[in-house]
C-alpha cells in the first residue's frame, strides 16, 4: 500500500504538515488545514508559534468502532528564499532586538 500524498496515520489520528509563513507564526493567524473529507478546517496559529508545534483538530481523524481520531497538524515555518530590501531591513531589525537562543556547546 502506498502512503497518502498529504496525510499520515497514527492509530486513528491523521497527521499532516502545515506550512506557515514566518509572519503567520510570529504574529498569529487563522489558516486552513486540509481534511480527509476534502473540505478544509480553519485553525488558529497563536502568536509566537514555533516550527514543530502540533495543533489538534478533534474528531477529524479516522472513524472507527471505538470512536473517531483527531487530525494533528504539525506547524512548519517556511523561510523565504528571497527577501525584498524592506523585508531584509525588517529581519535585521528583528535580529538586533531579539536575543540569540541559548545553544548547546558543540
Amino acid at each position: 500500500m502506498q502512503p497518502h500524498p498529504v496525510f499520515g496515520r497514527d492509530g486513528n489520528d491523521l497527521t499532516v504538515d502545515l506550512p506557515v509563513t514566518f509572519a503567520e507564526a510570529a504574529l498569529g493567524a487563522t489558516v486552513e488545514v486540509p481534511t480527509l473529507e476534502g473540505g478544509p478546517v480553519k485553525v488558529r496559529i497563536a502568536p509566537g508559534t514555533p516550527s514543530g508545534r502540533v495543533l489538534r483538530v478533534k474528531g477529524r481523524g479516522i472513524k472507527a468502532k471505538g470512536g473517531t481520531g483527531d487530525l494533528r497538524a504539525k506547524v512548519q515555518v517556511v523561510v523565504p528564499q528571497r527577501l525584498s530590501d524592506e523585508a531584509r531591513e525588517a529581519v535585521e531589525t528583528l535580529r538586533a532586538e531579539d536575543p540569540a537562543p541559548t545553544r548547546a556547546p558543540t
